[in-house]
């Protein structure tokens, strides 16, 4: 089964263009069917670009899922058109009251400001205060997981002295988290960030688990031992092209940046990108759709009865 967006959602194009099954509003309301109830919280600035890649990435599943968007009511982006936020996003006040099989929280270019600093910081601790209640599972990927990790557990972020930046191998702790079965011992993932959080924070608190980690770029997947929270450091819904805008725009502006790793042909900026994480990506959010979010969902969700 697809994903039961909204019929005029650019992202709905970009799919179908790939080949993938996108079921518009208008089809999806003839299917006698429960589909999964997911929040994606979009912290990005170029908030299309964001929920295209997300949404390749869910749409990998036979379940039927209806997307919800919303976006910080604190903070207005300035780079998504109003027009497209006002067409298909909602802000949180306006969902909620409803409840959710699962909440996907992005990542945000704001890592040089303090927690505290952010002007939706407060907003953003209330949704994740909100969705202890009100959600199956929460995914809080780069940014949002310092951010999840700092607010329910106490664990800092810290400065690196150069942007990890690149695409890193993995390998995997406890093959026998439902998160991570299929994956290969070892596997590749994106990363695109200046702070980090750090193995030994972590592993003095009882209730997270470590289930993947690079020697090279860190902590990459952790999960609450119910699998309710999952964090993930990097970027494995990151398109072919997505380090390369990144790069190009860093060096456009004069900044001092580093090619990213192991991803150009031979590390040469002249040569194609090389995607080599894309079948983890698809494996991680079909994992995390099925063991953590349907398989444990109730099937009235909003009153929670199973």
């Amino acid at each position: 089964m697809p994903l039961n967006i909204s019929d005029n959602l650019p992202a709905v194009k970009i799919l179908e263009d790939e080949n993938i099954f996108v079921m518009k509003e208008t089809r999806a309301v003839h299917q006698d069917i429960r589909p999964l109830k997911i929040l994606l919280f979009n912290l990005m600035p170029v908030k299309i670009i964001t929920e295209t890649q997300i949404l390749r990435l869910l749409s990998n599943t036979p379940l039927q899922i209806n997307i919800t968007l919303i976006y910080t009511k604190m903070h207005l982006s300035k780079n998504t058109p109003r027009e497209h936020l006002d067409a298909f996003y909602q802000t949180f006040d306006d969902i909620s009251h409803h409840k959710y099989d699962g909440l996907i929280i992005t990542g945000a270019p704001i890592e040089h400001l303090k927690f505290e600093e952010v002007d939706y910081w407060e907003e953003m601790v209330r949704i994740m205060d909100w969705a202890d209640e009100h959600v199956t599972s929460t995914m809080f990927i780069c940014w949002a997981s310092q951010a999840g990790l700092y607010h329910h557990y106490g664990i800092p972020k810290y400065m690196m002295k150069e942007k990890m930046f690149g695409v890193f191998n993995h390998n995997i702790y406890n093959k026998t988290n439902q998160l991570i079965r299929g994956f290969d011992d070892e596997f590749l993932a994106p990363h695109s960030r200046y702070t980090e959080v750090r193995k030994e924070d972590i592993e003095k608190i009882p209730g997270l688990e470590i289930l993947a980690h690079s020697e090279e770029a860190g902590i990459y997947l952790v999960a609450s031992r119910d699998n309710k929270r999952v964090f993930i450091t990097g970027h494995s819904e990151y398109d072919p092209l997505t380090l390369k805008s990144e790069y190009d725009r860093d060096i456009n502006k004069g900044l001092d940046i580093k090619i990213p790793k192991n991803y150009y042909l031979n590390d040469d900026p002249a040569q194609d990108p090389m995607v080599r994480w894309r079948g983890h990506a698809n494996l991680l959010f079909s994992n995390w759709l099925n063991y953590c979010v349907y398989q444990v969902t109730p099937f009235v969700l909003e009153n929670g009865e199973v």
